[in-house]
């Protein structure tokens, strides 16, 4: 048997094993992205073959949740691409004004960088009482964090630059305590926040939302998969609801793409059409 097709078995037996026993699915991320990561926690841990993770992630619960941890893909900072949250700031926060209540999913949102970044967002437009954010993740461990609002000094002095390029109109320091090192975001800005788990392949639709922010994930998923995944966020979207993405997706050729006008073509984001 060819080398390439014995491991091309071997993942499907690892995530079907991940899938099956803790109901996490990666069937339909996209392979390259995950074989690396894969080939890295097989290197970190000793082992021989891809293969070798079956049992593991079977019977030990400690290697399975490290697993799951280091191929989630949790890269995000606050105010991440600056000019998206101008954007955010000039074309989506005016219109989102108009309604008396507005329910926002942050999908995917990791450690929870850019769901306190909307946070300060709207209480500096002056409308965070009138928001409720549900901010979901399928990594639990990702979740806690988010959920503690707790991030190096170091990461949030880099924070502070991006929050200052996306048009703040205060000090960021105005937002977090610092202590030992370490940055706490103020506990008021999570008080519309619900953080909760949701698996993007596997769940249902959040319903009625008016905005929904998913940046820099659905580029892990395979065309199957993130057509799913459009359809999922179409489903949750009223009407003239917008949908945000990252720089490098696009619903470009998906099978929601007829019922969305772009807003900003380069930074992703849409809003759905009423229905004909």
């Amino acid at each position: 048997m060819p080398e390439k097709l014995a491991e091309k078995i071997e993942v499907d037996l690892v995530l079907e094993a991940i899938y099956k026993r803790h109901g996490y699915d990666f069937r339909n991320y996209a392979r390259s992205s995950l074989m690396r990561r894969l080939h890295y926690v097989r290197q970190k841990s000793s082992l021989g073959r891809l293969s070798d993770m079956i049992p593991l992630v079977l019977y030990d619960e400690a290697f399975a949740n490290q697993l799951l941890l280091d191929i989630s893909v949790t890269v995000t900072e606050m105010f991440r691409d600056p000019e998206f949250f101008v954007e955010l700031r000039s074309i989506v926060i005016p219109m989102l004004k108009t309604y008396p209540f507005v329910k926002i999913w942050h999908a995917g949102c990791a450690t929870g960088e850019e769901v306190y970044s909307m946070a300060v967002l709207l209480e500096e437009e002056g409308f965070y009482d009138r928001v409720q954010i549900y901010a979901t993740d399928m990594n639990q461990e990702s979740l806690s964090t988010a959920e503690e609002g707790i991030y190096p000094l170091e990461s949030i002095r880099n924070f502070t630059k991006n929050y200052q390029k996306s048009g703040g109109k205060a000090s960021f320091s105005d937002y977090y305590h610092a202590k030992y090192q370490m940055g706490k975001m103020k506990e008021d800005l999570k008080r519309n926040i619900v953080f909760s788990q949701h698996n993007l392949a596997t769940d249902n639709a959040f319903g009625e939302m008016h905005l929904i922010i998913c940046r820099n994930v659905l580029i892990y998923f395979d065309k199957q998969l993130q057509n799913q995944v459009y359809q999922l966020f179409n489903q949750s979207l009223v009407p003239r609801g917008f949908l945000c993405l990252g720089s490098k997706e696009s619903i470009e050729f998906s099978e929601i793409q007829s019922q969305y006008e772009a807003l900003s073509s380069k930074w992703r984001i849409f809003r759905k059409q009423l229905p004909l």
